[in-house]
């Protein structure tokens, strides 16, 4: 679906700014890519990579052990300079520092027999030196050119100290806020989902990722990883092959067709199979329907792990089921190395099926353009952000910054204030500000983030600030809330900055239960004991039930993990220096036993009704979220209305409707709103969500001005999967719902015939 938004002045102009991430991440939309070239061909091509001569030059010179090391990556130096010395290794992940990189390539291109160079890679996941907010704060931004101004950061810094390749954007689309790896995706929609992974796709590939300030990025993890049961890492997920379409593959589809690089399986098991020997994903879906012609990375021992799920019996069977089935290279395990020609010779796997998977790498290498220039210019290593750098991730962080309640307003604060009392575990936090898969880049954990403390400091240069912990994030100790609610009483406004430590949300944190954390929740009664205004600020790395802040607390400011200038960037939101204009990518739940909940969920056959006990609810709980899916506030207030579509008709083959309104800043000052468009089919061969989100447009105002935003529709906004995996569309009536929320009400309809 496009979007284009006409501007149309009236009181004043809409503020037309031409900010730090334009001018990072700008044109990324309109970027093209070389990639997709190649993708189009493999499509054509039944899914092999292109064809490319230098690549099937050098198959012809390999033997099979030579071919089969190309298959295998490794996570530590000695391991690898162990490969190299049988020359039997394709590429090293986790390790950093030029010098080291480059010593390990040294032994590669000059001390085995076809100077194969290596593919150095690492999770760089939103930030190498720089870092950027979490992903899942990236989502809230409903602005794509956040996740764009990361990606070419970290691309830059990365790429110029040695390292070619991203195991990044996560596009899991998630339903389970338990899940500590909600913070590493964009949240629960498949849209949002798939607007930012293409943009963080495009931000670190550039038009082409051999250029000295680009990576080659992956598309992780394929697939459904998102749909772990019980929120536990790593865990069993069962879906239709409806929802597997609909839900979970757009995001990778689209990252396909935008000419991503790689892709990497996923731990978990799709209805029965896991993902490492899938062939229905990983061969005929991704590498054949998609046209896919990189390669597929396994996951850390993913293929070893194939024994423990129960697919195979050993090594042997392992990799006979996860090389057919698609995946090309072998993190850490090395089933692949042992068993190659054994199998073979069992005939359990083909050598077509080794040179599918050794093409795919080295085709990659040659664009990466390893061969020419293997080595890394040790005197551009990025030891310390630059300052476009720190600019750019401060914008990035108020731009993902979510007012949830403003009570009053208590906000934004007056920079003239007299005193601030900080209260709270991590209103003095450094690397919990950066939240998870942070600091693996050199230089970056020698760089602590700004404190919430320096941040408003700075904000308020003539204000006396103080800072008092209260608490721990996670202990039962209460002995500090008079210390608090002393600094509390004594000052004219607290800030409260409580939440999540980096290491509770992320890879292997899952949570049981997502309220505040220890006796956070008490200090925050504490200080409203005392009378004294005060606001909240969570710092987390995924949705937490929080009702008693919704009540008690006069404002709340959902900072997620903001990254290095996390402190500025609060500050900013919190004296009005920045308006904060980000939306919830995914639903706050009021207990942790409503989960899972999400706004695009089907219909039952018995909504929730509160007069009928016999319907889908529970007894002791209001229906719906806390916070739904889209929600965010503003130190302004705007207006959408005019709603209007350009047909009532919609073709099913070819047809185009275009959807308007008018959104006005109806404030006292300039700010940011996020126009949402919504889609229903009420009546379909599928139940279809109740809503989906199918356009969103972030647009800056003025005080007083007013646009008009656009969105095109197409029938593959209205259509959708089925049990066959078939796309269809269907006749029938479409509703249209547009505003600032999943619970958008302004609405209209049209037919599709």
């Amino acid at each position: 679906m496009s979007q284009q938004v006409s501007h149309e002045t009236t009181a004043a102009d809409g503020v037309n700014r031409r900010s730090v991430l334009a001018g990072l991440a700008g044109g990324v939309a309109s970027m093209g890519l070389l990639a997709p070239a190649a993708t189009a061909a493999a499509a054509e091509n039944g899914g092999r990579p292109q064809h490319d001569e230098r690549v099937e030059a050098l198959l012809k010179k390999m033997t099979l052990a030579e071919k089969v090391g190309q298959l295998q990556l490794v996570g530590d130096e000695t391991t690898a300079r162990a490969a190299l010395a049988d020359g039997r290794l394709g590429g090293v992940f986790s390790v950093v520092g030029a010098a080291e990189l480059n010593a390990l390539q040294h032994l590669a291109v000059e001390r085995t027999r076809l100077k194969i160079p290596l593919i150095f890679g690492l999770d760089v996941i939103h930030g190498y030196t720089t870092n950027f907010p979490i992903p899942l704060a990236q989502g809230a931004s409903f602005d794509p050119a956040v996740a764009g101004a990361d990606a070419t950061v970290s691309a830059k810094e990365a790429r110029g100290s040695g390292i070619h390749w991203t195991y990044a954007p996560m596009m899991d689309v998630t339903h389970e806020p338990r899940w500590g790896r909600i913070a590493e995706g964009y949240g629960e929609d498949p849209y949002l989902a798939t607007q930012l992974a293409v943009s963080k796709v495009r931000g670190y590939q550039g038009r082409d990722y051999s250029a000295p300030d680009r990576l080659a990025a992956c598309a992780k993890h394929f697939v459904a990883y998102g749909g772990a049961e019980g929120g536990r890492d790593y865990n069993t997920v069962d879906v239709s092959l409806q929802r597997l379409h609909n839900f979970y593959l757009p995001p990778f589809k689209a990252s396909v067709e935008a000419g991503v690089a790689t892709v990497m399986a996923s731990f978990n098991t799709i209805s029965g199979v896991p993902a490492h020997g899938n062939g229905y994903v990983l061969h005929d879906v991704l590498k054949g329907r998609y046209g896919f012609g990189g390669f597929v990375v396994s996951d850390y021992t993913g293929i070893q792990e194939l024994i423990l799920h129960g697919l195979a019996g050993d090594g042997a069977d392992a990799a006979a089921a996860a090389l057919p089935a698609g995946v090309d290279m072998e993190m850490v395990s090395t089933n692949y190395a042992e068993f190659a020609q054994r199998l073979l010779d069992q005939r359990r796997i083909t050598r077509d099926q080794i040179d599918d998977a050794v093409r795919r790498i080295l085709l990659v290498k040659f664009r990466l353009g390893l061969f020419d220039h293997p080595y890394v210019d040790e005197s551009t290593e990025v030891k310390a952000p630059s300052p476009a750098a720190l600019a750019a991730s401060r914008q990035a962080a108020g731009r993902c910054m979510v007012l949830l309640k403003n009570d009053g307003p208590v906000l934004p604060l007056a920079k003239s204030v007299g005193s601030v009392a900080v209260v709270g575990p991590l209103g003095a936090a450094t690397y919990d500000l950066n939240g998870t898969w942070s600091g693996l880049g050199t230089g970056a954990s020698t760089t602590p983030p700004v404190t919430v403390v320096d941040g408003i400091k700075a904000a308020a240069p003539g204000a006396t600030v103080t800072y008092t912990a209260g608490c721990t994030v996670d202990g039962t100790d209460t002995g500090g809330f008079a210390a608090a609610q002393q600094a509390a009483r004594a000052a004219d406004v607290t800030v409260v900055v409580v939440g999540e430590t980096a290491a509770m949300s992320g890879e292997a944190a899952a949570r049981s239960t997502i309220d505040l954390p220890g006796v956070q929740q008490q200090l925050v009664a504490a200080i409203k004991e005392t009378g004294k205004p005060f606001v909240v600020v969570l710092v987390n790395g995924r949705p937490l039930t929080i009702p008693y802040l919704h009540d008690n607390a006069p404002a709340v400011l959902e900072a997620w993990a903001p990254g290095v200038q996390g402190g500025h960037a609060i500050a900013d939101v919190l004296f009005g220096t920045v308006n904060p204009g980000g939306k919830l990518p995914v639903s706050f739940p009021r207990a942790v036993g409503q989960i899972p909940i999400y706004y695009n969920h089907e219909n039952t056959g018995r909504p929730a009704d509160p007069a009928n006990k016999y319907t889908s609810k529970y007894l002791d709980l209001e229906s719906g979220p806390l916070y739904e899916f889209g929600h965010g506030l503003s130190y302004t207030t705007f207006r959408i209305d005019g709603l209007r579509l350009s047909d009532t008709r919609l073709p099913a083959r070819g047809g185009r409707i275009q959807v308007s309104v008018r959104v006005a800043n109806t404030g006292s000052r300039a700010g940011d709103e996020v126009v949402q468009l919504y889609l229903r089919d009420p009546v379909a061969s599928i139940v279809q969500p109740v809503r989906r989100l199918r356009g969103f447009q972030r647009v800056t105002l003025a005080a007083g001005a007013s646009t008009t935003v656009s969105f095109t529709l197409t029938p593959d906004d209205v259509g959708f999967y089925d049990n066959a995996a078939a796309f269809r569309v269907e006749p029938g009536k479409i509703e249209v719902y547009v505003g600032n929320s999943s619970a958008a009400t302004l609405s209209s309809s049209f037919t599709v015939v």
